[in-house]
């Protein structure tokens, strides 16, 4: 049963979330925290770090993580939101693609992809809003590392993996 709660669940998050993984970690964390509670606040920010560190798009490291961890370590849990998660995606993207290719130069067209703009924008502002918690934000400390890795990244434009390897070592030296 647990298959089709991971399906049914990943599904309806791959259905109605738009802008890449990012956006759609807070409604991942709503459904796998707060709704099912197949985990923890705490074990779930421990997944979305690891997530980001892994090879591929984080949502879906996400999503297999969570399945695995919520069919007690089944790999048959880790595919079911796997799949459910990307079979949207394919979908969708198959018939935009067909429409973008038709309506391109259409003004109307043009117009409803500037307003979704915005809002995969402030989905992903709504992921890092759920993100600041007390168990990633310990102390003084923490706050300091997150400035300084957001001011290197926006201004300076600093590598992803530098500011992971730094990151990395800073929090070995400080904790």
């Amino acid at each position: 049963m647990i298959y089709l709660e991971l399906f049914y669940t990943f599904f309806k998050i791959g259905v109605f979330c738009f802008g890449g993984g990012y956006a759609m970690l807070s409604l991942i964390q709503d459904e796998v925290v707060r709704n099912n509670g197949w985990m923890t606040m705490e074990s779930f920010s421990d997944i979305v770090a690891v997530s980001q560190m892994t090879p591929g798009p984080v949502a879906i490291n996400t999503a297999t993580y969570v399945g695995y961890t919520a069919s007690g370590g089944n790999v048959l849990g880790s595919f079911m939101a796997t799949i459910a998660l990307i079979i949207p995606s394919v979908v969708m993207m198959s018939v935009v693609i067909r429409v973008y290719r038709k309506y391109s130069q259409n003004k109307t067209f043009q117009a409803i992809f500037s307003g979704i703009r915005p809002v995969v924008a402030g989905l992903i502002a709504a992921a890092v809003l759920n993100m600041a918690t007390p168990e990633n934000f310990v102390d003084f400390r923490s706050y300091l590392l997150f400035s300084a890795s957001f001011l290197a990244a926006y201004f300076y434009r600093a590598h992803p993996i530098l500011l992971l390897a730094l990151g990395g070592l800073a929090g070995y030296l400080m904790y």
